[in-house]
């Protein structure tokens, strides 16, 4: 949030998830190999030639209801016990030692009274911003949040300064699915006025609404005025009689036995008369004015065509419109606000050209810096938003960047920056609140929920029997969490003013989809469940292949898939005598093994690494590419080519869950207005990638590739034997002697070598 308050991190006593048993605390997975430990595995070489949303809430429905709604999905279930949700696994026995759930409500339904309506705590001679009077609660809230905290820990605790000069910056995984992958890196540039912390994410497109409505832009918000305007509308007595409806009724099901050549049935008759009956009922009524017997003429007429195509068929009838007459009236309408103040409750931003960091890597140290200031330009249109303070971010719209003729793979990317200093890495994360993205640090129990949405997407489970039931009812669950806090807090918010709840209200959608994870976790893991052949969710979660944490590549997060890790001699079957490679087409082996990872063309671009090391990079931004690095299936070379990189066992690759493919050259076209782009041609299937033949195949990893962890080459080949020894020399001053498991010696060959 950045305010300093505490209150954006608090927890609700009363919760659906206070049912749910919370998956146990994560492995450590910082990943990298204890030779490689205190190294610099930053990023480097080579491109190539990439959950439901809320509806809008109405706010004044859930103000003005005095209970939850008794026709809400599961509503007297689902608060109540999980096991009534279908497909949801029994909830646990409730820990006698803890706060029981009717505690918990007697607690949280009684919250209210402990509130003014202008937001004090009653006792309390202290007085709370109007603008906070929602986010005000007791103490006892807190100690339950910390309770919550040590019983499920962040998977990626957030480091309050992040080291200085590392061009790949601190991943975090952030809570919800605001962001691709839940994924976000902190970054501190190197700089003269001291170190510039930035994070950096990419926003997924269904979060974008969320973002704009936290901003005020020149001309895309609007106000309300009234004019004087001649309109077209239908007269009132059609409107009561529904004769427009009628006689359309009437037209099309008369219509579409004429485009089918079928027999008029008794039902398009049946339709026919009563639109006459009632047509005919205003036509003999003597009270009508002029224009209403020209209307009912107008749809007699329309009728009397219909009898004709009823008693005699032939061709499809003309469109026939509704009867309308021309009035002035004062009508309201809706301007773009010119420029000036921002509206209450919002953050001024302005339209700019895109652009992006202009960073710098020392080749020497292996630091990146930058002033702070310093973009290179880019193809398309961001905004610049002020968020006070010294505070900044930069956001990159969908909306506002055409995928014809503007670079793909800059669309959703979210810059928020800190003042100069170090130290603002926590609130660089609350800040994001401000922009109406979640702000917590993920658990194990939002991560398993990432790891499942990126498997349904790998795996090409989203059309499965029984999956989109399942997101449809983990959707009714927050949507019954968010009543839940409203009716809470009810005459808390009922004393704000309209901006004010504005903001509440987006605070509390924030937490209900932080509190009712848990629940949404068990419903869809039993749909995936059964989509994947496993006879519930507790028989998936129990196999050998389900990792619902995520492993570190380099220095990013990646998710596995559980229908690889479970099968990997299966993989390294449909793989045998072929490979996966990489060939430099820029650059040098040195530079990229000093920066310890295959990086995408958009992860140099802010690391600091300098452009033209890929084969078609601007094409690539234009596909969406440039988010990926590019390896291709190969026969196993047995005669390498110097600055190659080979995967022996691409099975150690398949596992990710982030990758797609062509066999063919595409660029890594994942824009839908790209000509390059064939959707029918990507795949995500390992096996059918295993059997790829065309020379210009291409496989997609986002973000980079691990060059000495888990994901390491098998084989990188040298030019000379001089470089190899180089290159040696380099890895043993920083301590590192083993790639992937193996020495290094042995994973570092020259041509001379199969000769």
């Amino acid at each position: 949030m950045g305010t300093g308050s505490k209150s954006s991190h608090q927890s609700y006593a009363v919760s659906p998830t206070a049912l749910a048993e919370a998956p146990t605390a994560p492995p450590d997975i910082t990943g990298a190999p204890d030779a490689a430990e205190g190294t610099d595995l930053t990023g480097a070489a080579a491109g190539g030639t990439g959950i439901p949303e809320p509806e809008e809430l109405d706010l004044s429905q859930l103000l003005a209801e005095p209970a939850l709604p008794a026709e809400a999905p599961a509503a007297e279930d689902a608060p109540a016990e999980l096991d009534a949700l279908p497909g949801a696994e029994p909830a646990p026995e409730p820990d006698v030692s803890a706060t029981g759930p009717e505690e918990e409500l007697q607690e949280a339904s009684a919250e209210p009274e402990g509130l003014a309506a202008e937001g004090e705590l009653q006792g309390s001679a202290e007085e709370a911003p109007a603008e906070e009077a929602g986010l005000l609660h007791a103490d006892d809230i807190e100690e339950v949040q910390e309770e919550e905290e040590e019983t499920d820990p962040p998977l990626t605790p957030v480091p309050a300064a992040p080291p200085v000069g590392e061009p790949t910056g601190t991943p975090l995984l952030v809570g919800g699915d605001d962001f691709i992958n839940s994924e976000a890196t902190l970054v501190a540039y190197d700089s003269p006025d001291g170190p510039r912390e930035v994070l950096l994410t990419h926003i997924s497109e269904e979060a974008e609404e969320k973002l704009l409505d936290a901003l005020s832009i020149p001309g895309t918000h609007m106000e309300e005025i009234q004019v004087e305007e001649e309109v077209k509308e239908r007269l009132d007595l059609d409107k009561e009689k529904k004769l427009a409806e009628l006689t359309k009724t009437a037209v099309s099901s008369v219509q579409h036995k004429l485009k089918t050549g079928s027999e008029m049935s008794d039902a398009s008759i049946a339709k026919h008369q009563a639109a006459v009956d009632a047509v005919s009922a205003v036509l003999s009524d003597p009270s009508i004015s002029d224009d209403e017997k020209a209307m009912a003429q107008h749809y007699m007429d329309q009728l009397n065509v219909v009898k004709d195509k009823i008693d005699n068929g032939g061709s499809v009838m003309p469109w026939m419109d509704a009867y309308e007459v021309t009035e002035t009236k004062m009508v309201t309408k809706q301007i773009p606000v010119p420029n000036g103040e921002p509206e209450p409750g919002t953050l001024a931003a302005t339209v700019r050209k895109a652009s992006r960091i202009k960073a710098s890597l020392d080749p020497e140290t292996g630091q990146s810096s930058w002033d702070g200031v310093t973009r290179s330009s880019a193809n398309g249109t961001e905004y610049e938003i002020d968020m006070g303070d010294g505070w900044t971010a930069v956001y990159r719209p969908y909306k506002d960047n055409d995928p014809k003729h503007t670079e793909f793979s800059l669309r959703g990317q979210l810059e928020v920056h800190a003042p100069a200093g170090a130290g603002h890495g926590k609130d660089l994360v609350e800040r994001l609140e401000q922009l109406h993205l979640m702000n917590k640090p993920m658990t194990a129990a939002e991560g398993e929920w990432t790891y499942l949405s990126n498997n349904i997407q790998a795996q090409g489970l989203g059309g499965a029997a029984g999956m989109q039931a399942a997101m449809d009812t983990a959707q009714g669950l927050q949507d019954l969490q968010v009543q839940e806090i409203v009716h809470q807090r009810m005459e808390t918010l009922m004393g704000l003013d309209s901006g004010a709840l504005q903001t509440a209200m987006k605070r509390i959608q924030l937490e209900a989809a932080h509190k009712v994870l848990p629940m949404k976790v068990e419903v869809v893991r039993d749909a995936v469940a059964k989509a994947s052949g496993f006879s519930d969710g507790a028989a998936l979660a129990a196999s050998p292949g389900y990792e619902p944490t995520p492993s570190t590549s380099g220095k990013w997060l990646t998710w596995s898939r559980f229908d690889v890790t479970g099968k990997q001699a299966e993989i390294q079957g449909a793989f045998k005598g072929r490979s996966l490679t990489h060939g430099l087409h820029g650059g040098a082996l040195a530079s990229l093994l000093g920066t310890g990872v295959l990086a995408s063309t958009e992860k140099r671009a802010v690391m600091g690494i300098g452009g033209g090391l890929g084969m078609s990079e601007q094409a690539d931004k234009m596909t969406g590419g440039a988010n990926s690095v590019f390896l291709r299936v190969k026969k196993t070379p047995s005669q390498p080519s110097g600055g190659m990189l080979i995967w022996d066992d691409p099975s150690v690759l398949m596992r990710r869950s982030d990758y797609y493919a062509y066999n063919g050259d595409h660029f890594g076209a994942i824009n839908p207005a790209h000509h390059n782009y064939n959707e029918s041609a990507i795949t995500r299937d390992p096996m059918k990638i295993a059997k790829f033949s065309a020379a210009g195949n291409e496989v997609m990893f986002r973000n980079g590739l691990d060059l000495f962890g888990a994901e390491a080459p098998s084989r990188i080949v040298c030019h000379t034997a001089a470089e190899r020894t180089t290159i040696l020399a380099s890895l043993a001053s920083r301590g590192i002697t083993h790639m992937g498991g193996k020495a290094v010696e042995d994973v570092l060959c020259t041509t001379d070598d199969y000769s």
